[in-house]
């Protein structure tokens, strides 16, 4: 519940007095421009901007093999593969969508981070999620809307919304790389929600407190390790610990960028 939630924060994440700031990240973005694939000022030709506008989630969202892991993306990405090679003049900008502007020499949160998460069962993970407050969802399969699940662990509760509205919360989504059971476990939550979940794509959206929190983990980590800046982190990997109060996220792995590759990006 509520009371668990807040005593998780102020026991799991209790920092000392004048301990970590994170610095804001100040992510690239590509304002009003059309999406692409260059730094191009003119947009994508007509076939190229008839497929852009065409919902993209749910062939946006990559396959890979890791067993048991999830990635973070962005509602907004594009599938360059599906449309870079259609016809027209204009290239697009291939900026995230965001503030115009070149942002900071950093790896975005959706590119770099990683949750992983064990269980024993259905219950002992919906417990999990339910304590970090995480949605799932379901996007594509011919279904405009996304739809939501919550209260995982009791009697999983539906909700409807839009992407239009989840870009505005901005919260950070992640996707399933291949199939687990806890993969499956989330499909049956769904369903217990009566969402279905054949021919689409399972998501988990956490709330901002916790991407918060993980960003304070992180660079917790990597200062810890003689790494000063968020800019020199490559990638992340957060794992779920139990713990007698409730659970943790640790960070179970954290990789840096070489000189070059972070002057290069």
């Amino acid at each position: 519940g509520v009371l668990l939630f807040v005593h998780w924060l102020s026991q799991a994440f209790t920092w000392q007095s004048g301990s970590i700031v994170v610095e804001q990240e100040r992510v690239a973005g590509r304002g009003d421009h059309a999406a692409g694939f260059e730094r191009d000022i003119e947009p994508p030709g007509m076939e190229e901007a008839e497929e852009l506008s065409e919902p993209v989630l749910e062939k946006s969202l990559e396959s890979v093999s890791e067993v048991a892991s999830t990635v973070a993306a962005s509602l907004e990405s594009i599938d360059s593969e599906a449309v870079k090679n259609a016809s027209g003049t204009g290239r697009g900008d291939s900026r995230p969508p965001g503030p115009l502007g070149e942002g900071d020499d950093v790896v975005p949160r959706f590119e770099r981070w990683e949750l992983k998460f064990q269980a024993k069962g259905l219950k002992d993970y919906a417990e999990q999620l339910d304590f970090y407050k995480i949605e799932l969802a379901c996007v594509g399969g011919g279904v405009n809307s996304v739809e939501y699940a919550s209260q995982l662990a009791g009697s999983p509760q539906k909700r409807t919304g839009s992407s239009e509205e989840e870009n505005r919360l901005q919260r950070l989504y992640f996707m399933w790389r291949t199939n687990s059971p806890l993969k499956q476990y989330e499909a049956q939550m769904l369903t217990q929600a009566g969402i279905r979940t054949q021919g689409r794509q399972q998501l988990k959206f956490i709330p901002k407190e916790l991407e918060n929190k993980l960003a304070e983990i992180e660079m917790l980590h990597a200062k810890a390790n003689g790494h000063k800046s968020v800019t020199e982190i490559a990638k992340t990997v957060f794992q779920s610990q139990p713990e007698s109060d409730g659970y943790r996220f640790t960070v179970a792995s954290q990789h840096y960028r070489t000189p070059s590759k972070a002057s290069d990006r």
